[in-house]
């Protein structure tokens, strides 16, 4: 690939066969648009609905439920065919009939989610139709951007955009701001001359970039790179070949819900071969005399209604999330915020503000602070020796008049224009209440020396009552270097005596502070007029010198600090310098060394990815990187088992986004690429609000934990009292011994009703401890660790036995199958009701204020009248196969069940007991 940074400016020209003074001709644009393509990056189509609504089928647990689906048409079908049993046809079609329709909500919750975020997205975008003024057929003319082709000069000025990649051919004060691709905030100045060695891109003075902005100057450029052959282009391109890992919960519910499968499967043959057993032959009519109960067990054994209440239980923390700002792209993403133990943030525009600021400065008399951050001119400025800052200081003025910037204020936002730098040195001058505007009431600009990379300065001679004056600003050694006298203490003194402004810039350099001097020099008429830049650029006074920076948001630090409290490594990785990126990172608690270890994107280059794994655990800055190192960066961490998050808000970030188990994306300045790349969107760009959904998605994530051991304590119940009614009952009374203890459809009313309405309400709980003081999760461990399991069991298989008793108890009693069946559907639906105020807690029933959770409490409530009145409404006692109970049985089956839960958290509460 050709390095255009390498060639003159006339080899570029003859390569690309370009008459600098014609530029391209008709036949040329049309024979390079046929070998290059068009100026447009190639975006990745819009999913469409359909394809969306059809990811709610592709759940394994969905997948089984469609398999019971087919398996209740199957026996609906024999029943009506070759049993001419009506009312078994009925009931087996009922049950297909209300799994299908779980299976569609489920999907539509999915859908409905997914497509929400896609219009908070769209609303997020802005279309912008941008022109550009290429030279075609020796006349300049205003085109299209998408219209734009290699071997075009494109000529750009002041507040431009650089819409493909360019070499420059010509430079006049040319200064390009490329953060996007560089995250450097400040300009970068540009030339014409040949670099000869390889650079790194943020060096490569003589190029220009597509996505850049021109911050000064104007220049003309031959276009070498346009659509997907630009940096841009290239940065896309890593963005297709990245493929997003699955989030920590996804992992987990798929090994879970791997190995209820297979229970599933083991149980639903059991159930056929007890049922062949019985019958005392292999036949059609053995197996679909089993194969009700085989349903009931596959439903009950799977928790079907999971898919669902998670994709609620994760929309409520989703919503949560929004109302801190944060817009969730994914449902899944916000649980895996809550595993995350390494956030890797750019520093520009993430955990700075990307708006250079004066914050100290010395005017030759006195040291000051500034206050006040960013673009808006308010901030005291405060003196070391608290005198009041002289507003005729010559510093002042020349830092104000020497200044082509200036912020202008539209609906209370102030919004800048120009250099960086200079904006600075504009803010600070309204601060201090010292205008451009009110200065040229006094001082008459009668001649501009511009600012060349040369000569490091720019200069402007000012015609005032007293005569004629050069005010010139720029690097520090270069005025102090053309200096023939100080401003000390008031006084003008030689230069040989500047150890003062050495010590200033000294201890400005160590704040990575950017440093700008001002110097000035009366001259007469004639020089004011005919002198060169050379003559007039000398014997001058040095006045004061500027520190400035792009400074830390104010809320970073205080969420740094409670990031580290919850045991989550912050890493700051630029394309910065090492010295700017250690002090923001020592100012913000990112690391608490002030000599703390700084690896560079060149060491990175040199290193192997063994070498780099062994150096990313514990190295907390990283600079001078580009995408390419952060993906790299990303990965080895991976590769220690660390859950990364990664922020940014330029295009260069965007890779590294889509790289990490979770991209965060800032909504306001970040770019659509990293937008479109990112999982969670900051609508606010605070870093506050990547903390705050920290904490938000542990406590979904424990509220998804608390959710599954309900669950599952409820399936187990379901299955043992079905497997128990299955090898224990013998005909009892009016109860034939081949009566199930549950239906199928009573098993789906208490997975969709009474069980999954009050789960979902576990989403509204609040955490049960500090849970920003624990360290992350480990995602490699089960949902159901720490004793859960045995929990699950203990409590569901006791559970299940009192729901076998109960249907014992009824039939004995005289009661109908449906009656039996009724009081074991009621038992289930209660002790369930009464254990979901006991799963809220990893400890004990005692521990929590059942108050606490209104949501639940309604859901409970709405559970279990509900599921009285479907045992009183004939139509369900006729779908489902309820019956109507004495009242004095209705108390029974009410508060009975609430023994167990009350009996072994009280056990627990007592001796200590982990495993239950």
């Amino acid at each position: 690939m050709t390095k255009f940074y390498q060639l003159t400016t006339d080899d570029v020209l003859d390569k690309l066969l370009v008459d600098s003074n014609v530029g391209l001709t008709n036949e040329q644009v049309q024979e390079n648009r046929k070998l290059y393509g068009t100026n447009e990056l190639n975006e990745k189509k819009d999913t469409p609905a359909w394809k969306i609504f059809l990811k709610g089928f592709q759940e394994p647990i969905v997948i089984v439920l469609l398999g019971a689906i087919l398996l209740s048409l199957l026996s609906s079908f024999y029943a009506f065919n070759f049993q001419n049993n009506v009312k078994h046809g009925k009931e087996a079609l009922y049950e297909a009939i209300a799994i299908l329709i779980l299976v569609i909500i489920n999907a539509s919750i999915v859908f409905f989610q997914e497509m929400s975020t896609k219009k908070s997205l769209d609303a997020l975008k802005e279309m912008d139709d941008r022109t550009t003024v290429v030279l075609r057929n020796e006349e300049w003319q205003t085109i299209p951007t998408k219209d734009i082709v290699v071997g075009d000069l494109i000529k750009v000025k002041m507040g431009d955009f650089v819409e493909a990649d360019v070499r420059w051919i010509k430079s006049s004060e040319l200064q390009v701001i490329e953060s996007h691709l560089t995250g450097e905030a400040d300009a970068i100045s540009k030339d014409t001359a040949a670099i000869s060695k390889d650079t790194q891109l943020a060096d490569r003075s003589n190029m220009g970039y597509s996505g850049s902005t021109v911050s000064n100057g104007q220049g003309v450029g031959i276009v070498v790179g346009i659509g997907d052959n630009t940096e841009l282009g290239n940065i896309a391109s890593m963005l297709q070949n990245t493929d997003k890992k699955a989030s920590p919960l996804q992992t987990t519910i798929k090994k879970l819900t791997s190995s209820l499968m297979k229970v599933s499967a083991g149980i639903v043959l059991l159930t056929i071969i007890v049922g062949i057993i019985k019958a005392g032959e292999l036949s059609v009519a053995s197996i679909s005399s089993v194969l009700s109960t085989s349903i009931s067990l596959a439903v009950a054994s799977i928790p079907d209604a999971m898919p669902i209440v998670l994709s609620i239980v994760l929309t409520i923390g989703a919503t949560k999330t929004a109302l801190n700002n944060g817009l969730v792209k994914s449902l899944n993403s916000v649980e895996t915020l809550g595993s995350t133990s390494y956030i890797s943030s750019d520093k520009t525009g993430t955990l700075t503000q990307n708006q250079m600021t004066v914050t100290n400065f010395y005017d030759g008399t006195n040291s000051y602070d500034v206050k006040g951050r960013g673009y808006t001119p308010e901030g005291d400025i405060i003196s070391d020796s608290s005198s009041v800052v002289n507003l005729d200081s010559a510093f002042l003025i020349g830092a104000v008049l020497v200044n082509e910037a200036s912020v202008k204020e539209e609906d209370g936002v102030f919004k800048p224009f120009g250099n960086p730098t200079e904006i600075a040195l504009n803010v600070l001058g309204q601060k201090a209440g010292v205008t451009k505007e009110s200065l040229l009431l006094k001082n008459k600009i009668i001649r501009t020396l511009p600012f060349t990379s040369d000569r490091k300065m720019m200069s402007v001679v000012v015609e005032t009552d007293k005569g004629y004056r050069l005010y010139t600003k720029g690097a520090p050694d270069v005025l102090l270097q053309n200096s023939q006298q100080l401003l000390l203490d008031g006084k003008l003194v030689e230069s040989s005596r500047s150890q003062n402004f050495e010590k200033i810039i000294d201890d400005y350099a160590k704040q990575a502070l950017r440093t700008i001097a001002v110097a000035y020099r009366d001259i007469t008429k004639h020089q004011a007029q005919t002198s060169s830049v050379e003559e007039l650029e000398q014997n001058l006074t040095t006045v004061g010198v500027a520190g400035i920076i792009d400074p830390p948001r104010p809320e970073v630090k205080a969420s740094v600090k409670t990031l580290n409290e919850a045991k989550i490594e912050v890493v700051m990785i630029t394309g910065d310098h090492a010295q700017t990126a250690r002090a923001i990172a020592y100012d913000l608690g990112i690391v608490k060394d002030k000599n703390a270890r700084v690896i560079e994107g060149s060491e990175i280059e040199e290193m192997t990815d063994d070498q780099l794994f062994n150096v990313v655990i514990g190295t907390n800055i990283y600079a001078r990187v580009t995408p390419e190192h952060k993906q790299r960066i990303i990965r080895q961490l991976q590769k220690h088992k660390q859950i990364v998050a990664m922020t940014g808000d330029g295009v260069n970030d965007a890779p590294a986004l889509k790289a990490a188990d979770i991209g965060i994306a800032m909504g306001i300045t970040g770019t659509e690429v990293t937008k479109d790349s990112a999982d969670l969107i900051l609508l606010d760009d605070k870093f506050t609000t990547i903390e705050k959904s920290v904490r938000n998605g542990r406590m979904i994530y424990a509220n998804i934990k608390n959710f599954m051991r309900h669950e599952l304590t409820t399936n187990v119940a379901e299955v043992s009292s079905l497997l128990f009614g299955l090898f224990l009952t013998q005909t009892i009374g009016q109860v034939p011994g081949e009566t199930a203890t549950l239906s199928a459809l009573m098993v789906l009313w208490v997975n969709m009703i009474s069980d999954s309405i009050p789960s979902f309400a576990l989403g509204y709980d609040v955490a049960e401890s500090d849970i920003m003081k624990e360290k992350p999760r480990d995602v490699n461990e089960s949902i159901l660790a720490n004793n859960t399991w045995s929990r699950v069991l203990i409590r569901g298989t006791v559970m299940g036995m009192m729901v076998y008793l109960a249907f014992i108890w009824a039939a004995r009693m005289g009661a109908t199958s449906n009656q039996a069946q009724t009081v074991a559907f009621l038992t289930l639906v209660f002790g369930q009701l009464w254990h979901v105020f006991d799963a809220r807690s990893s400890k004990t029933i005692f521990r929590r204020n059942p108050f606490e959770n209104k949501h639940l409490l309604a859901a409970v409530l709405f559970a279990g009248v509900s599921s009285i009145l479907v045992t009183t409404i004939p139509f369900f006692n006729t779908v489902m196969g309820t019956a109507q109970l004495p009242i004095i049985v209705y108390l029974m089956v009410i508060f009975i069940p609430a023994l167990p839960t009350f009996v072994l958290s009280g056990i627990k509460e007592i001796f200590k007991i982990k495993i239950w």
